[in-house]
């Protein structure tokens, strides 16, 4: 059984940052890209940023400089640093786990509240 797990997410003024951190336990293989979405109350769910295992990345056009993702193969553990946050970040953030053999995990999601 494959879980991820999400933390770092709070309460941050604008032009703050936080780091978001997504571990996947159990028996995973061949990943494919590992991803973090947002869902802010009343929109739909879209990408922030991915992150492939041959190491190219994606960014939504209203995160690049803003936010870099990054991964670490041995722990299975996908990051989002996210820079000078502003309020229209506020959000549920979910990270994505897909694997080659087309497996899709995703995780329970965490609070990000950027407000003075």
């Amino acid at each position: 059984q494959v879980q991820l797990v999400e933390s770092g997410g709070g309460l941050v003024q604008p032009g703050g940052s936080l780091r978001l951190s997504c571990e996947a336990s159990g028996s995973i293989f061949s990943i494919n890209f590992m991803a973090w979405y947002r869902q802010a109350p009343g929109k739909e769910r879209e990408l922030v940023a991915l992150k492939t295992s041959g190491g190219a990345t994606n960014y939504a056009d209203s995160v690049k400089g803003r936010f870099t993702i990054s991964r670490d193969n041995a722990k299975n553990t996908v990051y989002l640093q996210m820079n000078t946050l502003k309020p229209e970040d506020t959000a549920v953030y979910s990270c994505r786990v897909v694997t080659t053999p087309g497996a899709d995990y995703w995780g329970q999601g965490t609070q990000v509240t950027v407000s003075s």
